[in-house]
């Protein structure tokens, strides 16, 4: 049993070895990263909040996992990841889009 789970984690995890893999955990890593993003800014206000930079982590890991699950050919990761993209750009782009509506609403009228 021992030498079974050990074969298996070397194949998995030494056999497989490569530059895609070290994408992949570099890709995980990112995506992990926004959800500390997003935990560190929740408890230094008391409230769930979700920062830009959260959506920033989720397209750089995103990303990389779609190049990544391109690579290994995996449908369910490819449709996965493609969809979340969407989704993140589309939040920042509501941010961006409401952080230049306010900066108009908050400059000075111009001058006549």
């Amino acid at each position: 049993m021992f030498e079974a789970l050990k074969d298996w984690f070397y194949a998995v995890f030494v056999d497989q070895f490569d530059a895609w893999i070290i994408l992949g955990f570099v890709a995980q890593f990112l995506f992990m990263m926004r959800f500390m993003v997003q935990w560190i800014a929740s408890e230094r206000v008391g409230r769930s909040i979700v920062p830009v930079a959260f959506w920033f982590f989720s397209v750089g890991g995103g990303a990389l996992l779609f190049v990544y699950a391109l690579q290994r050919q995996d449908p369910v990761f490819i449709a996965g990841q493609g969809l979340g993209l969407l989704i993140y750009f589309r939040n920042l782009w509501l941010i961006f889009k409401e952080k230049k509506r306010e900066g108009l609403e908050a400059a000075p009228p111009p001058k006549s």
